[in-house]
């Protein structure tokens, strides 16, 4: 009996044990978050006096701006969340962002009877830079990509599509498979495919090859030229020069 009474005993100094273990173990958790709550605040506090120092910088130049909204990023701050509040009316990149947003619907919207919806961001910038006053803050790639991201929350529409290099924006609903980014990649030099290069250079089948240049004529991606021969071509609009256009 004795031994069943200490065997008993010895369990409940145990679980008491680690009661106060993990008791302690929250406390320093709790520590832990309290500090750097504070840290991420006084952060942000001298992320504050630094963008109303640099101001002008940021507004300016699109590689100091990039720059500003990576340092924003680390520590949970987005300008760009709202047209409201300090970062707007300090900086008013928010209102910045929201105009370009604007600007690559309007680009968008008069080339998409010619690409089909699907632009180079080359071609995009190039257009922007035009149609923008010359008083205009400067647009970089990295701008594009940002307002591009936030025009995402409108819906189904704007993507942004890895090509090789380079980004394509397509600005209509549409899902584009791999297929179909691979066929934009190849043509890429050229401006034009046809299905004996893909079963060649691909080792597709010819299903396959036939089934993805379907879709993309039906979304009119591409346009068809039988005036080569035998071999169809099949030409992308959204990878000619923008100045042919």
């Amino acid at each position: 009996m004795r031994r069943r009474g200490a065997g008993v005993a010895a369990i409940k100094n145990k679980n008491l044990a680690q009661a106060k273990y993990k008791d302690k173990g929250n406390e320093i958790a709790e520590d832990q978050i309290t500090q750097m709550t504070k840290q991420m605040e006084t952060f942000k506090t001298y992320l504050e006096d630094f963008a109303a120092k640099h101001k002008d910088e940021i507004k300016k130049s699109p590689d100091f701006r990039s720059q500003f909204q990576e340092m924003c990023a680390s520590v949970g701050v987005d300008p760009l969340a709202s047209s409201k509040g300090f970062w707007a009316e300090m900086l008013g990149v928010g209102d910045f962002y929201y105009e370009l947003g604007v600007q690559i619907i309007e680009v968008c919207l008069a080339t998409s009877h010619r690409n089909g919806g699907l632009i180079s961001i080359e071609e995009l910038r190039e257009k922007l830079l035009k149609s923008r006053s010359k008083k205009s803050q400067d647009v970089s790639y990295d701008d594009l990509l940002r307002a591009i991201k936030k025009l995402k929350a409108l819906g189904n529409g704007f993507t942004v599509l890895t090509v090789g290099q380079t980004y394509m924006i397509q600005s209509v609903p549409g899902e584009l498979s791999l297929d179909h980014t691979t066929i934009i990649q190849q043509a890429q030099s050229t401006g034009h495919i046809s299905k004996s290069q893909l079963i060649k250079d691909l080792k597709w089948e010819e299903e396959r090859a036939n089934r993805a240049l379907n879709y993309m004529v039906k979304e009119g991606l591409v346009w068809v030229d039988d005036q080569t021969g035998s071999d169809r071509q099949f030409w992308f609009p959204s990878l000619f020069s923008a100045n042919t256009s």
